[in-house]
Parts: structure tokens; sequence; C-alpha cells
């Protein structure tokens, strides 16, 4: 807990991790739900395919923007005001997404409500692991990430199967108004069992440019990734999105080494550990999204597997991450996070190698084999290399870094789709260009060259889980001092280093 509270304040603990992961499973649930819906969003505004996908879009650039934002305002005026005020309004943003559109019939008003919705979503998702390490005994803060975490695998999990569902049988307006409900709840509990939170005293004034800089630099750079196979990598918007990034991003960086209470405090990176778990973390999502993007279609194009059959199949990584999430939490206290990192890099890397030997005849049995080792990783690391992020800081920077790690969640998967494209195009390039395709029998042709992409994809993922593995090895598990006092409260931040 924070500074000045007392034991009986965290009795009720776990139900504060209930509110807790209703947060991460709703704000994970609308990063999946939505896209189900999009063609028949599409048909009811009547707009192109391309213009229809800002409704995902515009929800991820306004939460890369906002998560270090809220993080730095929640070490300033407490987590609570924060979770509570970014659960009112997700969920106003929510009704909003499933009313005001078609009572107005406009599509702009859709986007308008979404990029509110985003403001409450990226509130919650920038505090959630900052209030486990805040309010959570040391002994069971392990737990209580596996289970967080878990719930946000589950949200993201059954989002297209609830969001095709709600679409099928109701409309696509309740893949928005199913979140009113739970966020009512959620701000009812939250208010309820979420402790006082102390307020930290200021250094200096709020870095509102910092603030402008992280926010137009990441959206720069997210639109840039997000569009680029639409628009083509050469499009002068593409383009100047990317230059216009580096640009932006490079002066945050400028200004935060400057400024005298940065919105991120560049310095802790200075420490080994803590920079190599940011590294784990970011690495992790990272080859997590580029697989999760190409596997729905290696399925469908290459074994000829339905939709339908495509995601039943799937569902086996996201169980056997949930699995290993909830392993993760059990184990914790007893294993240690490094080892447990270790444990999870080894599962990732066979999983991922596995993937590269799968061929056009391969069975079923051997995919949902590679799926199980690689969701299985997944869960078992993201609640340990999360929670040795967390402690390794002073408790002062806690909301800081909790945004961080949730930037840290999803910035990486945009990046990890954008870049997995590219390797998996490149791979049809190569075979067409080198192998002489043109001497195969033309019904040979086009799956030669399609599993070529999907070869190369798979064995850049490899690549990656073999750093993911190293990085696992060489980083080491600190707790900072603020978290080795009895978990009392009392502990007095001991500053940056």
């Amino acid at each position: 807990m924070e500074p000045g509270q007392t034991g009986s304040q965290t009795k009720g603990f776990g139900l504060l991790i209930v509110s807790i992961s209703l947060a991460t499973f709703m704000s994970s649930l609308d990063g999946t739900i939505v896209n189900i819906a999009l063609p028949t969003i599409s048909e009811a505004f009547n707009v192109s395919s391309s213009t229809v996908s800002w409704v995902s879009t515009m929800y991820l650039l306004v939460m890369a923007g906002c998560v270090l934002i809220f993080g730095k305002i929640s070490d300033v005026i407490g987590f609570k005001k924060v979770f509570l005020s970014g659960f009112l309004i997700f969920t106003l943003g929510s009704f909003a997404c499933g009313f005001l559109p078609d009572f107005v019939s406009s599509f702009p008003v859709l986007i308008g409500s979404r990029a509110f919705q985003a403001l409450g979503g990226a509130m919650i998702t920038a505090i959630a692991p900052a209030m486990i390490t805040a309010y959570i005994p040391m002994k069971q803060k392990g737990k209580a990430m596996g289970i967080v975490l878990t719930f946000a695998a589950l949200g993201t999990a059954i989002g297209p199967t609830i969001g095709g569902v709600l679409t099928q049988y109701l409309s696509w307006s309740w893949i928005f108004f199913i979140n009113v409900p739970v966020g009512i709840c959620a701000v009812l509990l939250g208010a309820k069992v979420i402790p006082g939170s102390g307020i930290h005293e200021r250094t200096g004034r709020f870095d509102r440019t910092g603030a402008v800089l992280i926010f137009t630099g990441l959206a720069s750079l997210l639109f840039a990734l997000s569009e680029g196979q639409e628009l083509g990598w050469t499009d002068p918007a593409i383009l100047g999105s990317l230059g216009l990034a580096v640009l932006l991003l490079g002066s945050f960086v400028w200004c935060e080494l400057k400024a005298s209470d940065p919105l991120l405090e560049l310095r802790l990176f200075r420490k080994r550990n803590f920079l190599l778990s940011n590294m784990l973390l970011v690495l992790l999502f990272f080859s997590f999204a580029g697989i999760s993007y190409l596997l729905p279609f290696y399925l469908q194009y290459v074994h000829g597997f339905a939709p339908s059959d495509a995601g039943l199949i799937l569902t086996s990584l996201s169980v056997a991450m949930m699995a290993g999430g909830l392993l993760a939490g059990m184990l914790y206290n007893k294993a240690g996070g490094r080892l447990l990192c270790i444990a999870a890099g080894i599962s990732l890397v066979a999983g991922y190698f596995l993937l590269t030997r799968v061929r056009v005849d391969t069975t079923t049995g051997f995919v949902v084999l590679c799926l199980v080792l690689i969701g299985f990783g997944l869960g078992l690391m993201m609640a340990p290399i999360s929670s040795m992020v967390m402690n390794s800081v002073p408790k002062a920077y806690q909301g800081m870094v909790s945004s961080l790690t949730s930037l840290e969640r999803f910035a990486p998967m945009t990046i990890g789709i954008a870049v997995f494209n590219i390797v998996f195009i490149q791979g049809i390039i190569a075979i067409a260009t080198h192998r002489g395709v043109t001497r195969e029998a033309p019904a040979n042709i086009q799956m030669q060259v399609l599993t070529a992409g999907f070869d190369l994809a798979f064995l850049f993922a490899f690549i990656v889980g073999i750093v993911i593995l190293v990085i696992a090895f060489v980083a080491r598990e600190e707790v900072h001092p603020d978290y080795q006092e009895g978990d009392d409260g009392q502990a007095t931040p001991s500053g940056i280093l």
C-alpha cells in the first residue's frame, strides 16, 4: 500500500483484485471485440474497409498516446481518482459508441466516441499493475499479478467470439453496450475497496511539453505502422508520419532528460536489470502479436480450415496462456521471477522452433502442440516480468512505470504485426525471385510461394524467441528497498537508483 495506509485497509484485497481484473479484462476485450464487427459497421454506414478500420485505429492511437500521461498524473493525485474517473469515462464512452452514431446516423460520431472511450481505457490500463504493487502484500503480489494478467488474456481471447455472437444475434451496437453494466459494477466496487491514495510530493510543474511530444510522436508512429500496408510504405503520408515520429520522439527524450519532474524518468533505464526486464516485455508482445496475426491466415490458406475451425484451434493458445498465467501466480513467490521467465523462454523457443517445422501435410495435433507451448510460455512470463519491472522501482514511480508496462504491451503489438507482415511478404518475394517457381507446375506455384512467406515469418519468430531466452538468463530480479520493509507502507522512497 502507499505511504500513510494502515494494514486494515488491505483486508479486502480479494475484492480489490476483482476490481483491477475487471479493468484489464474490459480494456483487453475492447481491443479485440470490435474487429469482428467491422464489416457490419462498414455496411451500416456505407463506408470502405479502410475507412471503417479507424474504429480500431483511433482506439489504439489514443491509448498509446495517453497511458504515460495518466500514469504520471496518478503518481501525483493518487490511483483511486484516476481509476474511478477512467472507468466512468470508459463506461460513458462505451454507451456513446453504441447509441450516438446510430441515433444521428454519423460515422464520424462513432470515431469521436471511440476516442473518448479510449481516454478512459488509457486511464484504467495505465495504473492497473501499479495498484497491485501498491496495495497487495508482497507475499501475494505474484499471485495477484497472475490473476490480473490472466483476465487480460481472457479478454483478448474471447473478444472475437463474443463480438461475433452479439453482432449476429443482436446488433453491432451491443459490442459497446456490453461494457456499460460491467463498468457500473466496477465503479461501485472500486469506490468501496480501493484505498484512498497517498499523494506524492511534486518536485516541479507537470511536464506538458513531454505529454504533447509523447502523444503526437506515438500517434504518428502507430498511424504509419497500422496504415502502411493499406496505403503503401512509400506513400508520402506514411513517410511523413514516420519522419514526424522520429523527430517528436527524439525531442521527447531530449526534453525528459532536462525536465525537473519528467513524464518518464529515463534515468531508471540506467539500471541494467530494469532495462533488460523492459526489453523482455517488449519482445514478448512483439513476437506474440506477429504470430497471432499470421496464424489465422496460415490455418485457413495453407491447411484449408474454415474460419470457425481455425478459431477453435487458436483457442488452444489462449487456454494455454491462461494456464501459464495462473501457474506463474502460484509459483512466483516460491520460484522467483527469473526462474519462471527462463522456463517460459524455453517453452516459447520450443514452440517457435516447432512452428518452423510445420508443412502443408502437418497434422492438426502438431499445430496445436506448437500453440500450446507458445501460449504457455507467454502466460508463464507475463506476470513475473511485469512484477520484476514494478518491484524494481521506488514507490514514487509506481504510476509512471505501470503506464510504461501498459505501453510496452500494446505498442509492440502494433509494431509486431507490421514487421511480421513485412517479413512474410519478403519471404514470398524471395522465393518468387530466386527459386525459379516458374519451372513448377502451375497448381503448385501459389502454395509454394505462400508457404515460403510463412516459413520466413516463423523463422523470424524463432530468432526473437532465442533473444528472449538469452535476456531471461542474463536478467536478475531486484526488489527495491521500498518493498523490503514489511509491506507496511512506511518505508521512505529511496530515490531513483
